[in-house]
């Protein structure tokens, strides 16, 4: 995690006006200048989200809670990502990028399951989102996300 003083020069440079508080204008141009869109609905259920005082902005305390959070989520996040990717590698064979009938129905046998070819094309077609035969990484994240 960031210091606070981190968090503090962050805040002031995106204080435009100075007055100690973050508006949802300010929250907006905040997220622009690092290429997200911030709809006016998102800033204000941010805002509402971590408001103690409940004068619609965000003071200091207020921001370094946000940011805090945010980076929980984001760490979340990766680490979910990555048990995602290490579950998919389980189901690749060495030397390919995706999951085949062949190898689900290896996986599948290494986990007690008797399921012939067949039945391990069926299980992919139901997911196989671009009809190529094989899952992919994004459409495994289908099935488990």
């Amino acid at each position: 995690m960031m210091n606070c003083n981190a968090y503090e020069r962050i805040f002031k440079r995106l204080d435009e006006d100075g007055d100690g508080k973050l508006s949802l204008s300010e929250l907006r141009r905040c997220m622009e200048t690092i290429g997200e869109e911030l709809l006016i609905e998102e800033a204000q259920e941010l805002v509402e989200s971590m408001d103690s005082d409940g004068d619609r902005l965000l003071g200091l305390e207020e921001f370094v809670g946000w940011m805090e959070r945010e980076i929980k989520l984001r760490d979340h996040e990766e680490r979910k990502m990555e048990e995602l990717r290490e579950a998919f590698r389980m189901y690749v064979m060495e030397g390919s990028e995706c999951i085949t009938p062949k190898s689900l129905k290896r996986m599948l046998s290494r986990l007690g399951e008797s399921t012939s070819f067949e039945d391990c094309c069926v299980m992919i077609g139901e997911f196989d989102v671009n009809g190529d035969g094989v899952l992919s990484l994004d459409e495994f994240k289908l099935i488990m996300l």
